[in-house]
């Protein structure tokens, strides 16, 4: 018996405020007209010439070819020629799509509205993030007590396309100062600026080749960031193997910058990064090899000649530091709690054997903030949020209420700013910001002694949720697990199999889905699209057992869990093969990759966004080497090299196969999931795809892997993923 769990969500939440038209659009003349027959006739395609090098591999004598090898060269003349004549035959298509242009306006219209994100304290000042609709980049606003808001740092400035984004900040500790990270066309490369707050002038010169690091300010002197050596090699593809943690004090130069972890060869690390605690005192470092599991050491400040104590060794669980108080260390960690659990221990003997359970664990997820001397603790049921506050030392306070079922927002993404419940260990009030996948990103702010919230901002957009319904269901993958789905769609949706379907998944590392308001999917629903999100394995809704079940010998899971929620969708009749889209990026791409070539027939249409296509040489690029928790590599072993090789979708694309219309989309400075990996998989189906169907890659220039792009960017290329999708299906019209 398949479970179902229905919530209409809350139209309250939804009336529109503010300076944009209360005029709702007309969403059925929106809906999209299908028809019966296969999708419209479209020029033929001539694919670029892709040279077929000699290169082969062997693995475990086994040989293994990789014709393609010349296009993991970023900096070569003939790769640079390829991504031109590449992108010249996609855009010919796509220009015939009559729609597109459409499609455009109303991704437009559903983007220009005013976002802006939870409000923080630093100083003397407030500050807030906002985008006031189609501005590429959203701009820093501060303003003292009652006074006028005003700019503080617009990132609209850095660039005249937007490509130049604002990729955090970090004040020093009462505020004076700030450290920010901007980002080049969606490089994960950033460059550091440090300006006084007050006068808003630049201190010093930038710091340069800064990668996957927080800034952590001590007092009001420097700041601890993490890096790697500069690549000898492209920037794009070089691996980075070895990160370190430097301190800066301001006003020096970054050369003068002193090494305080990870800069000898006895202990290497790829993921490092330093906090200090909240009373200035201890530098704590969570030092990690993979995406899962990490080492914890503690430094005492007072005493910086006594070095680093562990805390804790392993790197098979995971430990955050929440805060440190009066002398007391409380970290949220797995370790022999798969769903997590918060512990405490004295910063003088800090070790794993010394942990004290705070919050012991529950049968959901937790991930916890801090604020106000409290705790709040969000659970995760079934990818829904629950919230309770509790006081450090476990005792329970009380459920939050929550406007409806949806997702309380806990890292500050997006726009920027911080995560909900955050905030001053002696604050008073705290925010946090709600969503779903009708309703936009609301903020509230919470009486943190009363338990009393108080809305603050409610977007004024043009999308009318109140006209859609979002529903959960469970159903059974190929082994009977259960897994849970959320459907959304009009209320008055015909379930006739004709409904344009776009199914979207990611299935690992330890990534929740749950559910968001995005621009983008409003305009796919106000086109008469359903919008479905399976919860499959590798990810972290039901803990640290549901992620492993989708990783390395278990990914195949993954596969299984994407293929039965779109059998799911087609058997009760919400779509059908014609109708039905796969759409996943970066990880999910590799998920639409392997289920694309695993089960052709499933869909006709296949999305894989900045995809890990060639799983046998993944670990070689950047950081890549980092996800072997996850995939295991090629060297492993030659049972996993095997395994691999069964699924990796570079390597699985066949001749005589009648493959799904597939655009691949990536981007010329992804140094995340470097491009190759779609230019492969793209030359490999533009010369053994047997049928009808396009195979087409899209590659944006001057972007990366998706953080800082510009909203005209994100116009253009969902409306043309959403054209091709919907041409590829038959849609004659919108």
């Amino acid at each position: 018996m398949v479970q179902i769990k229905r919530f209409i969500l809350p139209v309250a939440l939804l009336s529109l405020t503010g300076a944009i038209s209360a005029c709702q659009p007309d969403t059925t003349s929106s809906q999209t007209q299908t028809a019966d027959a296969s999708a419209p006739a479209a020029p033929a395609i001539n694919y670029p010439d892709t040279r077929k090098g000699e290169v082969v591999d062997t693995y475990f004598n086994v040989d293994v070819a990789d014709p393609y090898r010349w296009l993991e060269d970023d900096r070569s003349d003939e790769t640079a020629n390829w991504v031109k004549a590449q992108n010249k035959v996609t855009q010919s298509y796509l220009a015939n799509i009559p729609y597109r242009g459409k499609i455009a306006e109303k991704l437009s219209a559903l983007l220009n509205y005013e976002r802006v994100s939870a409000p923080f304290e630093k100083g003397d000042y407030t500050y807030f993030y906002k985008n006031d609709g189609l501005q590429n980049q959203a701009v820093v606003y501060r303003q003292k007590g009652d006074g006028e808001p005003e700019v503080f740092i617009d990132p609209n400035t850095f660039s005249d396309d937007g490509t130049v984004s604002l990729a955090g900040l970090s004040f020093s500790e009462d505020g004076s100062l700030v450290a920010y990270q901007t980002s080049t066309g969606g490089s994960d490369w950033r460059d550091v600026y440090v300006m006084n707050a007050e006068t808003k002038t630049l201190i010093g010169e930038k710091l340069v080749n800064v990668k996957f690091s927080d800034l952590s300010w001590y007092k009001n002197e420097g700041f601890y960031y993490s890096s790697y050596d500069k690549p000898k090699g492209s920037e794009l593809s070089e691996k980075t193997d070895q990160h370190k943690v430097y301190y800066h004090k301001v006003g020096t130069a970054q050369a003068d910058d002193q090494k305080v972890f990870g800069h000898t060869d006895e202990q290497k690390h790829r993921y490092v990064g330093a906090k200090v605690g909240d009373e200035g005192r201890y530098l704590i470092v969570s030092a990690a090899v993979s995406t899962s599991g990490n080492r914890v050491f503690i430094q005492d400040l007072q005493n910086p000649d006594a070095g680093f104590v562990t805390v804790k060794d392993d790197l098979e669980t995971d430990a955050e530091l929440l805060l440190v108080k009066d002398g007391t260390l409380y970290f949220k960690t797995n370790l022999n709690a798969p769903n997590s659990k918060v512990v405490s221990v004295a910063a003088s003997n800090p070790a794993v054997a010394n942990w004290v359970d705070v919050l012991p664990e529950t049968d959901h997820v937790l991930s916890v903030s801090t604020v106000g001397g409290y705790f709040f603790a969000e659970y995760m049921v079934d990818a829904i949020s629950q919230v309770k506050q509790y006081a450090l030392d476990g005792t329970f306070v009380r459920e939050v209420a929550l406007p409806g079922i949806g997702s309380v927002e806990s890292s500050g993404r997006d726009l920027g700013g911080i995560g909900s419940f955050t905030g001053a260990k002696d604050a008073t009030l705290t925010y946090f910001m709600f969503e779903n996948y009708s309703t936009p990103k609301t903020t509230y702010r919470y009486n943190i002694e009363s338990g009393e919230s108080e809305l603050v901002m409610k977007p004024a957009t043009t999308f009318d949720g109140s006209q859609y319904v979002s529903e959960q269901v469970f159903y059974t993958s190929k082994d009977g697990t259960k897994v849970p789905m959320i459907i959304t769609h009009r209320k008055d949706l015909e379930r006739n199999g004709k409904n344009p379907t776009m199914l979207y998944g990611y299935g690992g590392f330890n990534i929740s889905l749950t559910p968001r308001y995005s621009a983008t999917v409003a305009a796919w629903l106000e086109m008469g699209g359903v919008y479905a999100v399976p919860n499959i394995r590798g990810g972290g809704e039901y803990g640290k057992a549901w992620h492993k079940a989708g990783t390395q010998m278990q990914k195949q899971n993954v596969f299984d869990d994407f293929i039965a929620a779109g059998e799911y969708l087609i058997e009760n009749n919400y779509t059908s093969y014609q109708y039905l889209a796969l759409r996943g990026g970066s990880n999910g791409g590799l998920l639409v990759g392997a289920v694309m070539t695993q089960r052709p027939d499933l869909a006709k249409v296949a999305l894989p966004a900045v995809g890990v296509l060639d799983m046998l040489r993944y670990h070689t690029f950047t950081a890549g080497a980092g996800w072997a928790y996850d995939y295991g590599t090629s060297e492993q072993s030659e049972e996993m090299f095997r395994y691999l090789l069964g699924y990796s979708p570079v390597h699985n694309v066949k001749s005589g196969v009648d493959y799904p219309a597939t655009m691949i989309t990536t981007a010329d400075h992804d140094d995340r999931v470097v491009p190759a990996h779609s230019f492969k998989f793209a030359a490999e189906l533009q010369a053994k795809n047997t049928g009808p169907n396009p195979m087409l890659i899209r590659i944006e220039t001057d972007a990366g892997h998706g953080a800082g792009t510009p909203v005209s960017k994100t116009i253009e290329q969902y409306a043309d993923i959403y054209g091709f999708t919907l041409y590829s299906m038959g849609v004659e019209s919108l």
